[in-house]
C-alpha cells in the first residue's frame, strides 16, 4: 500500500479532465510536461502560457526535505503560523553522516554528534505532520523514488536532485525552503513556465553503457547551464527500454545542465518498479490513465515542432562516458579518454574509486557493479585503489546484502558507507586530504567541483557509471579501458574483464526489517519543538527588514567573483553542514570559495572601512556594524549547483544588499529574490569589467521598480569620477512585493496575523 493514496486518487480521477481543458486552451497535441503542468494550476487555464516568459502558479502534490536543508525550510515554516503542513510532506536525515570508518561506527558517530538536529527535525515533523526519515533510513531522492514519487504528480524538494523523481515519471523540481514553506503553508507556488528540450532515445544499450552514459553525454552537449529554464523531456524506443531506476539516473543529473527536471512518459519499466516496491495499487491506477501520463502520439512523431530544442542519441553506439574533471560537463567517450588524461596532465594513479550516491544507488546499479566485483574475486585481482561503496537506502542496502553483493565488495577490498550522501556532498574525512595532494577519484556520483568531495583543490574528480568505477579502481589506473584492456592478476596472467551484468529488480523481491520511517502525531498541537537557547547548531529566525522605500546608496564593493561561482563556493557544505540550522554561525563560510576579481585569491577581499584585506564574512561583519550595506558582483551561471537557500539568506544575513551578476542560475536567483535581495544582471556584460575594487555603488529607480524596466547602477570611483550603467532584473509584481516586504515569508506571516 502506497503513502498518501486518497491524494493520489484524486489527481488521476481529475486528471482527464485537467488534460482535455488544456488540450483546447494550448489547441494543440500535448507533451508529457505540459499535460502535468496543466493538470496542476493553482487555478483553471484561460490561456496558453509563454515559454519561458510567463509566470504561472502552480499547486504541487507534496513536498520534500534533506535534512540539512529542512532545518531552515522548517524554521522559516514555524513563522508562518501554520498548525499542520496543507501538502503530504517529509524530512529526510542523509546529508549529516560523515562517512570515515564504515557504515556501523559512522551513523553511531552521526547520531552523536547531531543529536539536537535530529531531535528538532523529528520534533518538528511530529508538531506540523511531516513523516520523518531517521538517519540511516537512507538518501532522500532514492527514499522517495521507493516510497512516494508517482506518474502525473508534481513535488517540489529543498535539494537540486529533487528531480531524480523524474525517473518514475513526476514533475519533481529542486527548490529553496522558502519555496517549500510556501506549499507547506498551502500557498501556491510560482515558476516561470519552463521551455521545453526533448531527447529522442533510439536503439537500446548493451555492454558496458548503461543508463548514466546517457546524462553525461547529455551533459557533453548541453553544458552546465544548457538546460537553464527548461524541462527535458525524454521519449522514443530507447527511453522505453531502460529501467525505471536508469531513467531516475537520467533525471538525477539533468540538475548538472541547469534544467528545471526532466521526465521520462509512464511505460512497462514503471510498473514494473511500482509492483516491486510494494506499490501495486498506484500502477493500477496509473495503468487506467495511461494515455495521459505521456506525450501525445503526435508530439513523439514530429517532436521538431513541439519542443524548443531537440537532441536525438542513439543507444546502441553510445559509449561509455567519463566526464571532468572540476565540472559535470567536460565529457569524454571512453575511447578517448586516456588520450585525454595523458595529454593534459592528469594524475594517472587513480587514488579512490567510490560508487553509490542518490544517482547511482539502485538495486540495479549495485548488481552491475558487484558482477565486475565478483570478476575481481574469480579472476585473482584486488582492487588497487580504495573502494567505497555507498547504497540509496535501508531497502536497498539490507536487499543487496540478503542477495551476497555487499560481502563480494568487500572480498574485493571495498568499504560498505552509511545509506546517507557521505563523500558526493563533501561528508568525507578522507584521510591525508589536508595535505592538498595532487591526485585523482572517481565516483559515480553527481558533482565534481574543485574541492567538493574532500576539501582538497588538487583532487581531479571525474564521472562515470558504478561499473567503470569499479573497472577502474580495480586497475588503480585512470588510463585503464576495461572494453579493450587486461590486467596482471595475482598470478601473474594476463586478464580482461568481461561485460558487466545485473538485475533491474531483485528476483525474490526487496525486503527490510526497519526502513527507518517515523510518522507524525495525529495531533501535534501539544508537541514540543526541540531548540536550546544556547546551541550554536540551531537558532530561531527574527524577520528580514523591509525595503527603506528608496534608492539604495552608499554600497560598497564587497567582492567582485571571477568565474565559476556555484552555491559551493557562495556557502560551502562539507563540516559547515552541522551550521545549517543556525544562519549566524553558518554566515561565517559566506562567499570564503569565490576568487577575488582584483587578486585572484579566495576569501582575502578589501575591507574600505580601512585599507586592510580580511577574510570576506569578517569584512561584510565590519559593513553591518557601521551601517553600510554591500554588493556582490559576479560571472556568468551564478549559484550554479547546490538548491541551498543558505548561500542567498548569509548574503541577506549580514547586509549584503544586491547581487550583480552576468547570469543566474535558476534556483539561486529565485532564492534571492525570496529573501528580499536584489537579483540584477548587467544590460551589457561588458559593465562587469568597469566595476572597481575601491568603488561605492548606488542603485537607483526602486521607487518605480517595476517588470521589465531596468534600474541604474552609478559607480562612485575611489578617484571621484563615477558612471552609470543599467542592469536588468526578471521580477514580476509578486516578486517586486517580496522585495519591499523584506521577503516573502513576511507576507505569509502577515496574511496570518
Amino acid at each position: 500500500m502506497a503513502f498518501d493514496i486518497e491524494m493520489i486518487e484524486k489527481v488521476y480521477a481529475n486528471l482527464d479532465a485537467k488534460v482535455n481543458a488544456a488540450r483546447k486552451i494550448v489547441n494543440k497535441p500535448l507533451t508529457l510536461t505540459e499535460k502535468i503542468l496543466y493538470a496542476h494550476l493553482w487555478e483553471s487555464a484561460t490561456e496558453a502560457y509563454s515559454r519561458g516568459k510567463s509566470y504561472v502558479d502552480f499547486a504541487p502534490d507534496r513536498v520534500a526535505m534533506q535534512d540539512a536543508t529542512a532545518q531552515m525550510a522548517l524554521l522559516q515554516f514555524m513563522q508562518a503560523g501554520r498548525a499542520k503542513v496543507a501538502v503530504p510532506s517529509t524530512a529526510h536525515c542523509d546529508h549529516l553522516i560523515q562517512a570515515k570508518e564504515g557504515a556501523t561506527a559512522d551513523l553511531a558517530t552521526a547520531n552523536l554528534q547531531n543529536k539536537e538536529v535530529f531531535d528538532f527535525l523529528a520534533s518538528v515533523s511530529n508538531k506540523y505532520g511531516i513523516g520523518f526519515w531517521k538517519p540511516g533510513a537512507g538518501i532522500i531522492h532514492q527514499v522517495v523514488l521507493e516510497n512516494y514519487a508517482f506518474p502525473g504528480g508534481m513535488m517540489i524538494g529543498t535539494d537540486s536532485h529533487t528531480v531524480n523523481a523524474g525517473g518514475l515519471g513526476m514533475i519533481a523540481i529542486g527548490v529553496g525552503g522558502a519555496d517549500a514553506c510556501d506549499v507547506m503553508a498551502g500557498l501556491p507556488w510560482e515558476l516561470k513556465f519552463p521551455k521545453l528540450i526533448g531527447i529522442k532515445l533510439t536503439g537500446k544499450l548493451s555492454g558496458w553503457t548503461s543508463a548514466k552514459d546517457v546524462i553525461l553525454k547529455v551533459a557533453g552537449i548541453l553544458t552546465v547551464k544548457g538546460g537553464t529554464g527548461a524541462i527535458v523531456e525524454y521519449f522514443g524506443e530507447g527511453a522505453l527500454s531502460l529501467s525505471c531506476t536508469g531513467k531516475g539516473t537520467i533525471c538525477n543529473m539533468g540538475a548538472e545542465i541547469g534544467a528545471t527536471t526532466s521526465i521520462f512518459g509512464y511505460d512497462e519499466k514503471m510498473a514494473a518498479y511500482l509492483r516491486g516496491t510494494d506499490r501495486a495499487d498506484i500502477a493500477d491506477l496509473a495503468d487506467k490513465v495511461a494515455h495521459h501520463l505521456t506525450g501525445d502520439a503526435e508530439v513523439y512523431a514530429n517532436p521538431e515542432n513541439y519542443f524548443d530544442e531537440l537532441i536525438e542519441i542513439d543507444l546502441s553506439t553510445l559509449e561509455p562516458q567519463i566526464n571532468g574533471p572540476f565540472t559535470p560537463d567536460l565529457a569524454w567517450p571512453i575511447s578517448k579518454f586516456a588520450a585525454a588524461v595523458k595529454e593534459n596532465n592528469w594524475p594517472t594513479k587513480l587514488e579512490v574509486g567510490l560508487i553509490g550516491s542518490c544517482t547511482n544507488s539502485s538495486y540495479e546499479d549495485i548488481s552491475r557493479a558487484a558482477s565486475i566485483a565478483q570478476q575481481a574475486v574469480d579472476k585473482h585481482l584486488q582492487a588497487k585503489s580504495e573502494y567505497t561503496i555507498t547504497p540509496g537506502s535501508e531497502q536497498v542496502r539490507y536487499t543487496v546484502d540478503r542477495d551476497g553483493y555487499l560481502a563480494t565488495f568487500t572480498a574485493m577490498g571495498g568499504v560498505v558507507l552509511a545509506n546517507a550522501c557521505g563523500p558526493c556532498i563533501g561528508q568525507w574525512a578522507r584521510h591525508g586530504a589536508e595535505k592538498q595532494e595532487r591526485n585523482a577519484i572517481i565516483t559515480s556520483f553527481n558533482r565534481n567541483f574543485a574541492k567538493r568531495a574532500d576539501g582538497n583543490p588538487n583532487t581531479f574528480a571525474f564521472v562515470a557509471s558504478p561499473e567503470i568505477v569499479t573497472a577502474l579502481a580495480i586497475a588503480g589506473d585512470l588510463t585503464f579501458n576495461p572494453l579493450t584492456d587486461t590486467l596482471i592478476n595475482s598470478k601473474g596472467e594476463q586478464v580482461k574483464l568481461d561485460e558487466p551484468k545485473g538485475i533491474e529488480l531483485p528476483i525474490k523481491g526487496f525486503a527490510v526489517k526497519d526502513a527507518g520511517y517515523q510518522a507524525p502525531a495525529a495531533d501535534g498541537s501539544k508537541v514540543t519543538v526541540l531548540v536550546a537557547e544556547n546551541s550554536s547548531r540551531l537558532q530561531l529566525l527574527a524577520p528580514f527588514a523591509a525595503w527603506e522605500k528608496q534608492d539604495i546608496k552608499g554600497l560598497k564593493l564587497l567582492i567582485k567573483a571571477k568565474g565559476k561561482c556555484t552555491t559551493d563556493h557562495i556557502s560551502m557544505a562539507g563540516p559547515w553542514l552541522k551550521f545549517r540550522g543556525h544562519l549566524d554561525n553558518i554566515s561565517n563560510n559566506m562567499l570564503i570559495g569565490a576568487i577575488n576579481f582584483f587578486n585572484d585569491t579566495a576569501d582575502t577581499v578589501k575591507n574600505q572601512l580601512t585599507g586592510e584585506y580580511g577574510a570576506v564574512p569578517a569584512t561584510q561583519r565590519a559593513y553591518k556594524a557601521a551601517g553600510i550595506g554591500s554588493i556582490v558582483v559576479g560571472d556568468e551561471n551564478y549559484g550554479e549547483g547546490s538548491s541551498r537557500e543558505h548561500a542567498a539568506m548569509e548574503p541577506r544575513h549580514l547586509g549584503v544588499r544586491a547581487i550583480l551578476v552576468k547570469s543566474f542560475a535558476r534556483i539561486h536567483e529565485t532564492n534571492l529574490k525570496k529573501q528580499g535581495m536584489l537579483a540584477l544582471t548587467f544590460a551589457n556584460n561588458t559593465d562587469y569589467d568597469k566595476i572597481l575594487e575601491d568603488d561605492t555603488i548606488d542603485i537607483n529607480g526602486l521607487n518605480e521598480f517595476a517588470p521589465g524596466k531596468q534600474l541604474s547602477i552609478c559607480l562612485n570611483h575611489a578617484d571621484g569620477s563615477n558612471e552609470t550603467i543599467m542592469v536588468n532584473h526578471t521580477y514580476n509584481q509578486q516578486q517586486i512585493e517580496w522585495f519591499k516586504a523584506g521577503g516573502a515569508l513576511n507576507i505569509i506571516r502577515a496574511s496570518v496575523n
